[in-house]
């Protein structure tokens, strides 16, 4: 394995500094990125795509488990750090300079997504791994690190008050857990907030179902949550019909339908 210089010291001498606009925050404990990187299973010989890399910790720590990584970042202040660990590990980094949301990775087979997220961008890079028709997906599995609030949303059960429309799009063909937090203190600088690891892995997708048309249909509940369903679902044509024909009851509210229940709402809109 690569002696490496210390990334405090790779930090200093490239005078790299966390930018707030980009939503950065730097790890420097390498014991901690381990584990990271030990989340979604062994890692040699597999392709991770890592999304906001900044100067390359946890991107070492996915070299070390093995990983061929394709990194996107949009700072190029980080890239010439980031070339110096591609140099380190030849032919296991590949770098792409660009917007995430934007960029294609270009993978040919099933790839590994794992990412300390950039927190400006992280939610609405989780949804889009999670749209679509198309399934099982690309990806093998997420291992991505939120702010622990948003990382509740998404492992959260019915009734609770974290549950909302985040949790039934993670849980409805996926399966999501929360493998572990991450102490504010962890950070340069430290975040405001306190932080969590979620694991996510593809599951069976119920049939006949639109991914579609559940989007619309946990939109439509949880973007008015606290009213009746028979309120929030009113603008979309047959949920009211729906709910009848599923003998769900129109007064209750979004929260406290299950995932599966959302899934047959959907299921009769498609038909």
């Amino acid at each position: 394995m690569p002696d490496l210089p210390p990334l405090r010291e790779v930090v200093a001498r490239h005078g790299l500094s966390a930018s707030k606009a980009l939503g950065q925050n730097f790890l420097f404990d390498e014991h901690l990125l381990d584990r990271i990187a030990a989340v979604p299973g062994k890692l040699e010989g597999q392709d991770v795509l890592e999304v906001g890399p900044g100067p390359g910790g946890l991107t070492r720590a996915l070299l070390r488990a093995g990983a061929n990584v394709t990194a996107i970042e949009m700072d190029r202040r980080c890239l010439p750090a980031l070339a110096e660990l591609g140099e380190t590990f030849p032919g296991r980094l590949r770098v792409i300079e660009g917007d995430a949301m934007k960029v294609d990775p270009g993978f040919a087979g099933p790839f590994h997504v794992v990412a300390n997220l950039p927190y400006n961008v992280g939610t609405a890079l989780f949804t889009g791994w999670l749209s679509g028709e198309e399934w099982p997906p690309q990806w093998s599995s997420l291992t991505l690190m939120f702010q622990q609030e948003v990382a509740q949303r998404i492992v959260a059960a019915p009734g609770t008050g974290a549950y909302g429309r985040l949790a039934v799009l993670a849980q409805w063909r996926s399966t999501a857990r929360l493998a572990m937090k991450v102490h504010r203190s962890a950070f340069t600088p430290p975040p405001k907030v306190m932080s969590a690891i979620v694991h996510v892995t593809p599951a069976a997708m119920p049939e006949g179902v639109s991914a579609r048309m559940l989007e619309r249909v946990t939109e439509a509940a949880f973007g008015q949550r606290r009213k009746m369903l028979r309120q929030s679902l009113k603008g979309l044509p047959g949920a009211l019909d729906a709910l009848e024909a599923l003998a769900i009851d129109p007064q209750r509210r979004a929260e406290t339908l299950d995932v599966g229940e959302f899934v047959a709402i959907a299921r009769a809109l498609t038909r």
